[in-house]
């Protein structure tokens, strides 16, 4: 039964200190999701640092360093499995300096959990992180208003920061926001309804988790397959066979539909569609599988099979929004290596359109360094094209990363406007 669960990926998100590990913790805790031998040793660990009870903030705060100092530094990844779903866990750093591990957390999740300090209300990490959950397209945001019980869990503290939130969500596309108040370290609405907070009509965390509708965010429509590898076995029995595997982006492929390879433009039809376990009628996103075709094409890594009468442009110019990971700044007019799907290319970038200020989410227009954590508009020139979508319509051909030649540090994130 549980085999079938649908499964949900959601990311937690916040300023520091807000509590997000100790939410995570007490939801692993509550829904009874913890090992005895971790929870020994999470028991032990808090009587050592001189905590009455169990120190919660313990079942994810997993590097060594993170738990000198009290805080989340790296991404760390929890899974637990309830009667009715499964869950991924992506619990994000706090610090200001570690906004691009929140976009390596963010980037795959299907809900975005904020949380906010009930004594501090909206704050400047709120805005970011909240604008970056925008920015990847998060469909559903639930912002975690905590540490109610420091405020005496009253309603009008809760209203307040409703409203705080509802001004800047406005500016975004963001389809779905839900606010739940609670005391994660307490427990009030996490895993089980509140005592405390009556006038609150809402479910508790978990069951909004479980109860979500989560839609897929994998195109069916534009049928793309990047290839990565030509496959040409020299055993007797396929010494004629010319696969070109890869793990389709998006839309459906089956034998027979009419295809055209990118950049080159040359047409045939699909001949089969191959696996370990053999042949298929149809292939999807996100299966990996080797296609072989009618007619004897040059194609290599980097190309892309997609249905002729549904092809992306390829572009050498294009139009970007970029997370700036690095410590260093942009280099001006620096070589970088650009990522997209199987495609290695060089790149260079031309401009910076214009930078995201965080607090008022307003555009700036005079200020073209890019700095660790800025997000901007920026063109990119390559040197061959890409076959790309825009990130709205195509999560996968949509996204780029850029990679120092010199260091080989990914350096930003992108996604295709």
């Amino acid at each position: 039964m549980l085999d079938n669960n649908q499964l949900l990926r959601f990311t937690t998100a916040g300023s520091v200190d807000d509590g997000k590990s100790t939410l995570i913790g007490r939801l692993l805790y509550d829904s009874k999701s913890i090992f005895e031998d971790q929870l020994e040793a999470i028991e032990n660990t808090s009587k050592k640092k001189g905590h009455d009870g169990v120190d919660l903030a313990l079942f994810t705060d997993g590097l060594r360093d993170e738990r000198e100092q009290g805080i989340t530094i790296d991404v760390a990844y929890r899974y637990f499995t309830t009667p009715k779903r499964k869950f991924i866990i992506a619990d994000t750093p706090g610090h200001i300096q570690y906004t691009r591990n929140m976009v390596t957390g963010a980037s795959t999740a299907n809900v975005a959990t904020i949380l906010v300090d009930a004594r501090h209300g909206v704050i400047e990490q709120t805005k970011r992180h909240a604008f970056i959950a925008s920015l990847l397209q998060i469909p559903h945001i639930i912002v975690c208003i905590n540490k109610m019980d420091l405020v005496d869990f009253s309603e009008d503290v809760y209203n307040n920061i409703v409203s705080q939130f509802e001004e800047i969500s406005s500016k975004m596309l963001v389809k779905d926001v839900r606010f739940i108040p609670m005391s994660a370290l307490l427990g009030d609405n996490v895993v089980n309804k509140s005592e405390n907070m009556k006038w609150y009509q809402g479910a508790p965390m978990l069951h909004t988790l479980e109860t979500m509708h989560i839609s897929s965010d994998i195109n069916k429509v534009d049928a793309r397959f990047p290839v990565q590898t030509v496959l040409r076995p020299q055993r007797d029995e396929f010494i004629d066979y010319r696969g070109y595997a890869g793990r389709v982006a998006s839309g459906i492929f089956r034998p027979g539909d009419e295809v055209t390879v990118m950049p080159s433009g040359f047409t045939s039809k699909i001949k089969t569609i191959d696996t370990l376990d053999g042949e298929l009628k149809e292939a999807f996103a996100p299966m990996s599988v080797s296609m072989t075709l009618e007619d004897d094409i040059d194609i290599s890594r980097g190309d892309m099979i997609v249905r002729s009468n549904n092809k992306p442009e390829p572009s050498q110019d294009i139009e970007v929004m970029l997370c700036w990971l690095n410590n260093s700044p942009a280099k001006p007019r620096a070589k970088y290596t650009i990522k997209h799907t199987s495609n290695d290319q060089k790149a260079m970038i031309k401009e910076v359109v214009y930078k995201i200020d965080i607090n008022t989410l307003e555009r700036i227009n005079d200020d073209v360094e890019l700095k660790m954590n800025d997000i901007s508009k920026v063109k990119i020139r390559t040197t061959k094209p890409l076959m790309i979508d825009s990130y709205r319509e195509n999560r996968t051909t949509g996204s780029i990363i850029l990679v120092d030649d010199a260091t080989n540090e990914t350096v930003a994130a992108g996604m295709i406007v």
